[in-house]
């Protein structure tokens, strides 16, 4: 049987062609390149080896099994086999649930099948469902052996389309259980808990919380056969999706929870890299930042951006963006110029302060806002993306970020009013792939080990950056 190209080899196809094409332009050669570039000879000698190197590069045509290594930092930038690891992906956070019922399990693949073809790399979901509906872990330490065989699937379905996971071990709200889970349970076993807040408090709760670490770490996947610390499709672990303690605004008690939890995850698996989850408010640390937060609530939710990052055993920062929720829910322009001064003041500190990459981890718009139309969606993701090649083309911490939320046709019951669908948005679509396209084209020739001449970088610069592109 003839074998039919995957999908990323697919993908890699289309973005040599592009290249290609753009390079063999005559108005880019003659408009573009201009002074940098002054003969023909010297184009095409340029253009020759650019080829070469696209051609013989497996992360465009696809990932060899055995390039399959963990996503590791190095400074402010991730790296795989030494080659810069910049990040286009997505948040979906039902995977597991999805996976554990067979009617829906085919949805799984959708995603990332899906979300391969436009050259996203990296997804974000949960690692937890406690005590609800299809619960994975249905009391502190007691868990459902076929939701787990769901997540599983997850992982091993993500490796099949070069997808790599950041997995979330808890969560701040009560979807999905959340840490008012932990309380209940807590308070069942006898303890006397008042608020939810006692969470990262409670010497039980924090066990509780440990031993569910330990568990989804050491977990032996049913399908792979590979341990979860072991397995370089997981890109990093997330301590909790979007910490915040209310009841401690001065941040010390949700700072010695992740002092604690950081450190705990890395003893068990050193490997992989940690985040906190944090929305990525700046708190009492750094009063002089505070102005940058969108509403003064935020600085009374006890996370502190760059206190929160400074622990050891956390390996890069973490930002959230919703105008829509933070600032007003009424469509306005004052949330684009909001959006792009809120990523550079992240992007610095993390250069300035961190020392770390730092992703933009959830951001969109919902389809519910007042005066919401597609054409708005599609201005705050170029935005996004703009912002993150200003970082990339300097060597900046802007190393990448994730839509919320990605989802196939099918799913409309799980959509929050966020949710994009490839298929009925065909600009978001090519807005998506183009980004992909050239975070993968930078992924690729720009390794640590680069020796090209002045030229050849400008020459990858015009490609990257021009307008044209």
């Amino acid at each position: 049987m003839t074998r039919q190209p995957s999908s990323m080899e697919s993908f890699g196809v289309c973005i040599i062609s592009l290249i290609l094409l753009l390079m063999l332009t005559k108005n880019l050669s003659s408009n573009a390149l201009g002074d940098s570039i002054k003969d023909e000879e010297g184009l095409k000698e340029d253009q020759n080896e650019m080829e070469n190197s696209l051609s013989n590069n497996d992360e465009m045509r696809g990932m060899k099994d055995d390039d399959w290594q963990m996503v590791q930092k190095k400074g402010n930038q991730f790296v795989v086999n030494d080659k810069p690891f910049y990040v286009n992906g997505f948040n979906t956070y039902w995977l597991m649930v999805f996976a554990a019922d067979e009617s829906t399990r085919g949805k799984v693949t959708e995603v990332f099948k899906q979300a391969s073809s436009v050259g996203m790399t990296v997804c974000r979901t949960w690692a937890f469902n406690d005590g609800q509906w299809r619960a994975l872990q249905k009391s502190p330490s007691v868990y459902d052996e076929e939701v787990f065989k769901a997540l599983d699937f997850v992982v091993s379905e993500a490796k099949k389309y070069k997808i790599r996971l950041i997995l979330s071990l808890a969560n701040n709200w009560e979807a999905y259980g959340g840490k008012a889970q932990y309380v209940k349970w807590g308070n069942a076993a006898g303890l006397n808990l008042t608020s939810d807040d006692d969470f990262y408090s409670h010497p039980t709760l924090r066990s509780y919380y440990k031993a569910h670490v330990k568990t989804v770490l050491n977990r032996v996947n049913t399908f792979t056969n590979i341990t979860y610390k072991e397995d370089p499709t997981i890109f990093a672990w997330e301590l909790m999706n979007e910490p915040r303690c209310t009841s401690d605004p001065t941040g010390d008690k949700l700072q010695d929870w992740i002092q604690e939890m950081a450190f705990h995850v890395k003893k068990i698996d050193p490997k992989h890299l940690v985040e906190v989850g944090v929305e990525g408010f700046y708190g009492p640390s750094t009063p002089q930042r505070t102005q940058l937060n969108p509403n003064t609530y935020a600085t009374q939710v006890g996370t502190d951006f760059i206190r929160n990052h400074l622990v050891l055993g956390v390996d890069f920062a973490s930002v959230h963006m919703y105008p829509d929720s933070w600032i007003s829910q009424q469509i306005a322009d004052t949330h684009i110029p909001f959006v792009k001064s809120w990523m550079e003041a992240h992007i610095e500190d993390a250069e300035r302060y961190l020392g770390m990459p730092v992703v933009f981890a959830e951001f969109g718009v919902s389809s519910k806002d007042p005066g919401y139309n597609s054409s708005y969606r599609d201005t705050v993701i170029s935005t996004v993306y703009s912002t993150i090649l200003n970082s990339t083309k300097k060597g900046g911490s802007g190393a990448g970020s994730l839509l919320w939320q990605f989802f196939p046709d099918g799913t409309d019951n799980m959509d929050d009013g966020y949710a994009i669908v490839l298929s009925k948005s065909p600009s978001t679509s090519s807005i998506i792939q183009l980004q992909s396209t050239r975070l993968a084209l930078f992924n690729s020739l720009c390794n640590t080990k680069c020796n090209w001449g002045c030229k050849k970088k400008k020459l990858l610069e015009e490609i990257l950056y021009h307008d044209e592109l």
